[in-house]
Parts: C-alpha cells; structure tokens; sequence
C-alpha cells in the first residue's frame, strides 16, 4: 500500500521548488457555530477544490469510545494482566486522541491513543472499499506491561518507516516525589496510575471521627509508581500479522511530550513539549530509522523582535548522547531525584550559592547540582532541568504540536499560549535568564522554524496568532474570548505538502466555545475554517495522508465532548463519548 510516499521515501534533504499557480486546494467554509443545535453537531466542510477538480466531503465515525468491534470494547483500559481497569466508565476513556494510519505489507492498521491515566492504544485492522471508505473490522489493546504501562499519551506522527510514534504527557515532577511526607504532598494527578499495578486510587476509609481519607498509603503507591518511568516518546512497531511491539524510546529524553516528530533524514526529530515553563528539543538519531540512541539538544531563544508572537534566533545547548538500554537501568535501578541532584535555596537576588546553578522547569525556581557521573541520567530522566541549567530556555507556554513544510524546509509549531514566563518579568523567570519577553495573548500563536541543511532549526518566527476580544453580551458571539475569525488555542497541526497549506486544530475553552479546524494559506496568511467540534470537546489528531491507495484522508478525532466546558449540557452519557475519524475520502493528485 502506498501511505504518504512523497515523505515515506526521503533520506536526504529535499526542497520542494515554489509552488506553481495551479498547486492549489480549497475547502468551503463552514460557519462559526451559533445555534445549539450547530453547537452540538461535528460539522465539517462539506467540498474541496484541488486543482480546479471539485470532489464532496463528509466526516466519517470510525469508532467510539465504547463501541464493540469484533467482540472487543474499544477504549477499555486495562492494568497490567490485561484485566479491566475497576470502576471504568462502561465507555472506557472518552480521551481519544493522536489515530495513525499505517500500511503494513499488504494490510492497512490503525493505532488510536486514549489519553488516560492509565491509558491505552488500540491496534484495529482497517478495510478500505473502492470509493475509499475505511471501516475498523478488528480492535485489540495494546500490551504495555514490559514497559512499566502506557502513560497519557496525546499527539503522534508516523514514522518515514512506518511506525506510530506516540507520546507521554505531564510527567509527575520527580523532586515532589522524593520530598513527600504524605500522600497528599503529591499531585493527586498522578494517583489513577497505581490502577494499573492492582492499587486502587479512589478506594476510601473513615477514621473515627467520620472523616474520609484515601486507603492507599504514600508507601503504597510509591511501591508502584516510579515518576522516572513515564515522559518518553512511545514508538509501535507493527507487522502484517497484526501484532504490536511498543518501545519507550529514554535515549530522546523525559519532559511533557506533545509530539515527536522524525524529518525526512530519518535522525532529525523535533520534541514539542507542553505545559509552563517547558523548552524544546531535538534529538539526532546515530542509525536512521532507530531512535534508541543519539544525542539530545534543547533551544535557546535569543529574541530579536517582541513584535506580534516574536520573533528570535535558535541555538542549541548539546545534552549529551545517550542510548535506552543505560537509561532503562537506571530507571530499573529506582534511580531517585535525590540520586541525581544536589539542591540548594535560592539568594535572595535571585542567583544560587556557588557550585550549583538556577532552572526554572517545572514552574519554579531551583539551585541544582548534578552529583559526578550522573550528567547522562540528568539529561534524560531530569531533561528539562538539566537544559535549563545549562542555559536553554525553558520559558515556553503550552507548546504543542509541530509539522515540517518540505517547500520551505521549515517547522511549524504551536504554542497555545503566550503566557507565564513568556512574558516579561513573570513569576516563571525565577531561576531562569528571562530570554522571552513578549505580549501575554492567551489565544496562542504558530510559529515558523526555518532549516538548515541539517533539518536544524536556526530561527523561530510568529506567523499566525489569535486576537483577544471582549463581545458585547447582545453578539451571538458572547463568552467567545478569542476573535471568531482566527484561531483559538492551536494545538494539532498537520501541513498539505504541495499546497502551501497548514491545517490548525484548535483545543480551547473560553477562547471559542466550540473547538475549530483551520486550513490557513502559508503564502498569503487567509484562514478558511473547515470544521467545528461539539461543546466541551477537544479537536485532536488533526493529520494529514496523502496518498493511500490512491485516496486522501484527514484523520480528525473529537475528544471528550462535553467533558471540559458546558458539561450540563450533554442529554445523556452517550453524548460524551469520543469520536475517532476522518474527513474525505480526496482525491489524489494521481
């Protein structure tokens, strides 16, 4: 099967030449949503114009979560023997979220996320019929028990050798962990995971005064959670027979993974890393098309405009080399916070005592020393610290994810918002060295990283960004804080090669009630919305497939509707669960 081959082939360092007049796609729009009946529904752009060639389009439901597919509940979460998760929704996760296609031999899969903790991937089969309708005909639970459990994986890409690479999100910050002196010191976040070791997280008892307290203990749940496990880039090989083998891939680093993301060398990925006080990385592979071991490096931002989302020159602060296996020790080892670092207090001006140096990674100011022979274990369990301490900046706001323009050799990527220590002289600086200093613009912005022959980064430019706005009560459009014409919050981002085209998901809350899709024209900067998500839900897994046997799609999946916002308003518990899909069937240009 042919499966985005333009990209799939490339080993080499290709720039598209400039787009000729004709190279051009065009969606009807569809309107921003203001009817409760329209605020409800998934409503897509319903044609596409490809080259003056018009063809109908529709959004087409996969699965949901729940749903029975060859005896299988898709969705349901699992603990490590395999077993369902106690007290689950009868739905399983409504958390649905990055779905890959993948064309294996002669045989079409599909691997969707479910970001929970614990979570899970489903591996289904596909069919695909001659007008190029998919349809799942089988689904399984992935097994992750050999790396410790699957934990809140969000955005993915597929691999130029055809694998699924997925992510860990929000990692537990370790030195919280280590400093503990009861349960209630650690963010209950992180409580749900000991579910997949047997542990029940919500069981409760009562003391004798009547009060409730949790029956796990701080002991319990560390005998089964080791914060060092989660964080890494998740990567699903799989065969024609079906079967599925996920590798934690500890050589690329620990930090709150967006998405991994392999350039066309098939070494070069680029990390995106979400939540406050977060930096970004790129990891160089020493073996195309194995990510098990190589070297590390995270950005450091030198602004050159405060104009608009910014604009500054990328260099890169080396991490290190590492490779899995040594990490993987480590973490078996029970390597600790404390095993790592050396801490101190922080002076009073805001320098550290002599022999250890400031970080601002997890969203507070720190004086750190890595211990003699752990500069490696620092650089992977403990990335986002270890970079900040040697002078990358970790000073972003909910970055998410990115997509490469073959065209210009360059990188798109999200940022959800410019906010916190984006900004000057936030609370987030602390520890830090203040490198981005720019306008608060909490409905985000897109960025442009141009390339060098080497797919490194050199530059990092605001391109696109939401308009705050306050709508009078009497606009249909009130409560909407982010203008309706632009985008709101982007998240998932996927790039039409050959069409100067990027598309723009959007995970937002009060900036648009409704989560949007957004084809924006890169030569000339015009947004068409082309799809709009039911209340409370978020737009994920927005990504594009060229060719697959000679029909295109767009996967788009609806994440929790009515699970983040206007909760109230969903008739049933049927409403809220996910939808996992497409829009298309293209047509190709062959």
């Amino acid at each position: 099967m042919k499966l985005r081959a333009s990209l799939m082939m490339a080993t080499a360092l290709t720039v598209i030449s400039p787009l000729a007049a004709s190279a051009e796609i065009k969606f009807n729009a569809v309107p921003f949503p203001i009817t409760d009946a329209a605020k409800r529904a998934i409503v897509t752009t319903n044609a596409v114009t490809i080259d003056g060639k018009s063809a109908d389009l529709a959004y087409h439901t996969l699965a949901r979560s729940g749903d029975i597919i060859g005896g299988v509940t898709f969705s349901q979460l699992t603990d490590q023997n395999g077993d369902p998760i106690v007290g689950e929704s009868e739905y399983g996760s409504v958390d649905a979220d990055f779905t890959s296609l993948l064309s294996i031999g002669e045989k079409l899969f599909s691997i969707t996320h479910f970001e929970s903790r614990p979570a899970a991937m489903y591996l289904s089969e596909v069919a695909q019929d001659d007008a190029g309708n998919l349809t799942y005909t089988s689904t399984k639970p992935i097994d992750f028990s050999a790396v410790g459990g699957l934990w809140v994986p969000c955005a993915g890409s597929v691999t130029p050798w055809m694998t699924h690479l997925g992510s860990e999100e929000y990692p537990a910050d370790a030195r919280e962990h280590f400093e503990a002196n009861a349960l209630s010191d650690i963010d209950d976040y992180n409580y749900a995971m000991a579910a997949y070791f047997g542990v029940n997280p919500t069981e409760t008892i009562q003391d004798a005064s009547g009060a409730e307290t949790l029956k796990m203990t701080l002991e319990e749940f560390r005998s089964v959670y080791n914060p060092y496990q989660y964080g890494y880039p998740v990567e699903v090989t799989v065969t024609e027979d079906g079967t599925a083998t996920p590798a934690k891939h500890y050589a690329m680093g620990r930090v709150a993974v967006e998405l991994a993301n392999v350039m066309p060398d098939q070494k070069t990925a680029y990390i995106s890393d979400d939540g406050t006080n977060v930096g970004l990385f790129r990891f160089v592979a020493d073996t195309a098309a194995d990510l098990s071991s190589g070297q590390l490096y995270a950005a450091k931002w030198t602004q050159t405009s405060d104009t608009g989302a910014g604009q500054a020159n990328i260099s890169w602060i080396d991490l290190g080399h590492a490779d899995n296996a040594t990490i993987q020790t480590a973490i078996d080892a029970k390597t600790g916070f404390a095993d790592i670092f050396d801490t101190a207090d922080i002076n009073e001006d805001g320098t550290c005592p002599e022999g250890f140096l400031g970080s601002n990674a997890e969203a507070r100011a720190e004086c750190l020393a890595v211990k003699p022979g752990m500069e490696m274990i620092a650089s992977r369990l403990e990335t986002r610290r270890y970079a900040s301490m040697l002078g990358a900046t970790t000073e972003f706001r909910k970055m998410e994810g990115n997509v490469y323009n073959p065209e210009n050799n360059s990188l798109y990527l999200a940022m959800s918002e410019v906010s916190k220590a984006m900004t000057d002289g936030a609370e987030g600086d602390l520890g830090g060295r203040n490198d981005v200093r720019l306008t608060q613009n909490n409905c985000g912005a897109v960025y442009e990283l141009p390339l060098d022959e080497n797919y490194v980064a050199t530059a990092m430019n605001g391109v696109l960004a939401g308009s705050p706005i306050t709508y009078p009560d009497t606009s249909p459009y009130s409560g909407n804080n982010c203008a309706i014409g632009g985008i709101a919050n982007p998240d998932n981002i996927t790039y039409i090669p050959g069409r100067a085209t990027l598309l723009i998901g959007e995970d937002t809350g009060s900036g648009h009630q409704n989560d949007a899709a957004w084809a924006m024209d890169t030569q000339t900067g015009a947004l068409t919305r082309i799809m709009t998500t039911p209340y409370g839900s978020e737009l994920t897994s927005l990504d594009w497939y060229e060719d697959v046997n000679g029909h295109g799609y767009l996967m788009a999946v609806v994440q929790h509707p009515y699970g983040e916002s206007d909760e109230d308003k969903a008739v049933s518990p049927d409403d809220t669960r996910a939808y996992v899909g497409y829009v298309g069937p293209f047509p190709t240009a062959n």
